[in-house]
């Protein structure tokens, strides 16, 4: 888990719990700080059974996961965001995944908890919420369609499950290998000290660990769920316009790393077949007596237009995102002897 600020303390001490009490027991829990030196001290006090750890490079998310890659001892590193909540056979989920000796990294549902969920801690431990919020709870914004549910970190519709291109970084796991084949999480892309909500660090880690290891098979496995928080200000129509134009900035990044035919493979399908269908459901919805369905179709469309906008803008070098083209942050991390499952 990577943490960098104090406004989660309660999340972070949740997402532990829900950690510790997982079916399948992790071998250790490793949580980076991310230049917080502040913080660090008192997780470190209050956490004593865990790995806290201040980041060891570059300010930003992938710094954060490089760090706790090159600490892991373990064959599996999995990843949590440091505002969710694990359901208790997450890893158990990711654990059988990995028995296939092809499959290289398992990804799992990230279902978002709205303004007014219940919270994070009311969560841990709990098993019959697994289906039951299939679709999240709290009060979801109206307009909001779930075919955007990525832009609050979450998975989306029109993600199916099996084999994927990539995987959704606050609820995934790899081998170590992973690791060693491709250098860790590029430091260039994702979240970093700046104020736009960037992403994509792992799709670009993704699509570089899928070239290097050819057959080797990212799973998405709907069964291994997490809750994840969405504060009030991401379920603003303000944000989402914001974190769909990041995205597109992030794209570039991605695309200038490993070329447009990967980098948008699985986006192209997306706009194709999932937005179409989102933007007629929602006039049908509308017909229907729904009116916040002409919202949700409106926002499809305005967030591919921003996504497109940012994709072109950071294509020139514009738009105040990151110019710096991707870079593999963290060489291969030191394997300690004895690594354990």
């Amino acid at each position: 888990m990577c943490a960098f600020t104090e406004e989660r303390w309660h999340d972070v001490h949740a997402a532990v719990m829900s950690v510790r009490a997982q079916r399948h027991a992790p071998h250790e829990i490793i949580l980076s700080v991310d230049h917080n030196p502040d913080l660090l001290a008192r997780l470190k006090a209050s956490l004593p059974d865990v790995v806290v750890v201040a980041n060891r490079h570059r300010k930003g998310l992938s710094g954060g996961k490089n760090t706790g890659a090159e600490l892991a001892r373990g064959d599996v590193v999995a990843y949590l965001d440091d505002d969710a909540v694990a359901a208790p056979g997450w890893l158990a989920t990711f654990a059988e995944g990995f028995a296939d000796p092809s499959v290289i990294g398992v990804g799992g549902l990230t279902i978002p908890l709205w303004p007014g969920a219940p919270s994070s801690r009311e969560l841990v431990g709990t098993t019959h919420r697994e289906l039951t919020f299939a679709r999240g709870t709290g009060r979801r914004p109206g307009w909001f369609p779930e075919e955007f549910d990525w832009t609050v970190g979450c998975t989306y519709r029109g993600m199916d499950p099996g084999p994927v291109r990539n995987l959704m970084g606050g609820n995934c796991s790899f081998r170590t290998a992973a690791f060693e084949l491709t250098g860790g999480f590029a430091t260039g892309i994702g979240r970093g000290p700046g104020k736009r909500p960037l992403g994509c660090e792992e799709t670009e880690f993704c699509i570089r660990l899928g070239r290097s290891s050819p057959g080797a098979v990212l799973l998405f496995d709907d069964r291994a769920v997490i809750w994840h928080r969405v504060p009030p200000e991401r379920a603003r129509f303000g944000y989402f316009r914001a974190r769909c134009y990041a995205e597109g900035l992030s794209k570039a990044l991605v695309t200038r790393s490993v070329g447009a035919g990967d980098g948008l493979a699985s986006e192209r399908a997306h706009v194709l077949r999932a937005l179409p269908r989102g933007a007629v459901r929602g006039l049908r919805d509308t017909v229907r007596g729904d009116l916040s369905g002409l919202g949700r179709s409106a926002a499809i469309v305005t967030g591919l237009s921003c996504t497109a906008f940012g994709y072109a803008a950071g294509s020139l070098g514009l738009g105040g995102g990151p110019r710096d083209p991707a870079v593999v942050g963290a060489g291969p991390p030191a394997r300690r002897p004895g690594r354990t499952r």
